[in-house]
């Protein structure tokens, strides 16, 4: 073969050969996104977005939210159509310092002990990322819950610190104001600052406000809310008390659905926030609109269906929604996170009220405004969901049955943009391509 002939098809040869790396290295450079979730119905309250956008995520972090990213831009696609994508779910009223500790709260220990769970266990596959611990620890044990779980944990782990050295020991210990210290509980919540949100007052039985004016003293020390467990006294303190004379704006009222008999045969116990006509008494109304935190708090004895639907029929929407998860409460009435926000769905909360008090309402209540929101920067952490119609039975903390239609089944969720849960594997390639 002519000399001339072999070196053109050399030069040819090198010329393609050249074309396609280039073609390859554009396509890598296209595919800049990590994951690429598609078509779905995204809620962002922060954002204010609420219609069919795409979520692009990139090292960890959202990268992007748009209508029609490029498939093509992606290592990996998510198809989310006829699905709903929200930031991932804030449940701030979990009890997840586990251990093997023997000491009672209702039948198992809350503190170290068995009473409460292991988050991983209960969250992503109901849609939440980030829990917060209220009170299980105080300041002489927070740093074995640190070490035990919340260094252990994929979900994100935060907490109230309980205004009791000891944390949530037991009922008796629940009693011991002299182990209520606003300063060393201060100190310990000044070592982390990003991980104690707050402090917690609860299960206090004499007819005072102790636990809540130490708590409020160590909140004053480092700018933190309170949250408290309120009404375990006779006779029965006043909750409007505690709202407007005592609350700061931010503090928070947990377990606001709680029922109680108001009959002088129950003089003792929790004041609800209806009257024996089922109607919201006025001043409660008034100190949300002060800046006082309602939380629900559902746990194993504290959502009633009575107190909740009047509440919502009258139009008092509590500010944030939670499960008071522990070992005694997790399948009761209250199953999980998506149990809880199905409820306020079947009650005629419209699912993107529901979304806001899951997301960035929590977010802002634990001075977090780094989460619940899909901005570009911000850890990726994403729900995937599905609201399923048909017929569902929801029980409440005494048994009662509400049938509704809607159910909100968590599909997928990310925490820092890693498939943490996936129901239905659509994240995954399917079998038959990836066996090729």
């Amino acid at each position: 073969m002519n000399k001339n002939v072999i070196v053109k098809i050399r030069e040819y040869a090198s010329i393609l050969v050249f074309g396609a790396c280039l073609m390859v290295q554009s396509l890598v450079q296209a595919q800049e996104i990590d994951m690429l979730i598609k078509g779905g119905h995204v809620i962002d309250p922060k954002n204010k977005i609420d219609g069919i956008m795409d979520v692009a995520i990139k090292d960890g972090k959202i990268f992007r939210v748009a209508a029609d990213i490029p498939a093509s831009s992606a290592k990996k696609t998510v198809d989310a159509k006829g699905l709903y994508v929200s930031p991932g779910f804030i449940d701030m009223h979990v009890h997840v310092f586990a251990g093997t500790e023997e000491q009672s709260f209702t039948g198992f220990g809350i503190t170290n002990g068995l009473g409460s769970v292991a988050p991983d266990d209960f969250t992503f596959r109901s849609g939440v990322t980030t829990v917060v611990d209220a009170g299980s620890s105080g300041w002489r044990n927070f740093n074995v819950f640190k070490r035990q779980t919340i260094d252990n944990s994929q979900t994100r782990v935060l907490a109230f610190i309980s205004i009791t050295g000891y944390g949530m020991l037991g009922t008796v210990h629940a009693q011991d104001t002299t182990d209520m210290n606003a300063v060393p509980t201060a100190f310990i919540m000044n070592e982390y600052p990003d991980i104690i949100v707050g402090i917690k007052a609860h299960h206090y039985r004499g007819n005072d406000f102790t636990p809540v004016y130490r708590a409020i003293a160590a909140g004053k020390i480092t700018n933190k809310p309170i949250i408290v467990d309120f009404g375990s006294s006779t006779t029965k303190l006043s909750i409007k008390d505690l709202f407007l004379k005592h609350f700061r704006p931010g503090d928070i009222f947990t377990h606001t659905f709680s029922g109680s008999d108001m009959s002088e045969k129950n003089p003792g116990g929790r004041e609800s926030i209806i009257d024996q006509n089922n109607k919201v008494k006025p001043f409660v109304f008034e100190a949300q609109k002060q800046g006082r935190i309602f939380d629900v708090g559902h746990g194993g004895g504290a959502f009633v269906w009575s107190t909740a639907i009047n509440a919502l029929k009258q139009g008092f929407y509590p500010n944030t929604i939670s499960t008071d998860l522990y070992r005694s409460s997790r399948n009761a009435g209250m199953k999980d996170m998506a149990n809880v926000m199905s409820k306020f769905l079947v009650m005629g909360m419209s699912i993107q009220d529901v979304i806001l008090r899951s997301t960035w309402n929590p977010a802002n209540v634990i001075q977090h405004t780094d989460l619940g929101h899909l901005s570009v920067g911000a850890e990726a952490d994403v729900t995937v969901f599905n609201i399923k119609e048909g017929k569902f039975g929801y029980m409440d903390a005494r048994g009662s049955v509400l049938n509704g239609n809607k159910k909100l089944e968590a599909e997928l969720t990310l925490r820092a943009g890693k498939v943490a849960w996936d129901l239905n594997g659509i994240s995954g390639p399917q079998w038959d391509d990836s066996s090729k």
